[in-house]
């Protein structure tokens, strides 16, 4: 069956025999742009973009990493990321030390006040979250948790 299906998808050539409804990249591009739409006012509420409140999200469960790894995890470019990184220093929500080792690397940490703006952040993204997996059950988020992260390894570039 596998192989019928990779049979089929190497047949098929043009965005046009596929259809959008049916690529991938298409579609989790418009879900991702719509639940960012979702949470663009309420943060804007709160003084924060969206790399912003990305950054803040990423720090919040691994912090104190490299500004290269942040880049990677936060799915922001390093010029981007650099400059939201001194706005969020420059608000005292993050604070960038240099490496122990070299000193050519930082390490960006969440501040106690960055930790706290991203606890008020939360609560939109959690339910923005919610909302899109509405009616679907355990198995099939199950199901497309290891999809993505079998699609991940198959594209990634870095070791995170």
């Amino acid at each position: 069956m596998e192989q019928k299906v990779a049979e089929k998808r190497q047949r098929i050539s043009t965005l046009g025999q596929i259809g959008l409804q049916q690529f991938a990249p298409y579609l989790m591009n418009r879900i991702m742009g719509r639940y960012n739409a979702t949470l663009r006012d309420d943060f804007r509420k709160q003084g924060l973009t969206i790399p912003q409140v990305r950054t803040l999200a990423v720090l919040s469960v691994t912090d104190g990493i490299t500004v290269n790894d942040l880049s990677v995890y936060t799915v922001i470019e390093q010029s981007t990321l650099s400059r939201t990184l001194d706005t969020l220093e420059g608000q005292g929500l993050v604070r960038r030390e240099q490496g122990v080792t070299d000193s050519r690397i930082r390490h960006v940490f969440l501040t106690d006040d960055g930790r706290a703006e991203f606890t008020r952040a939360w609560p939109a993204m959690h339910d923005a979250f919610e909302a899109m997996f509405d009616d679907i059950d355990d198995a099939e988020y199950s199901a497309l948790i290891a999809t993505l992260l079998k699609m991940l390894k198959n594209i990634r570039k870095h070791d995170i």
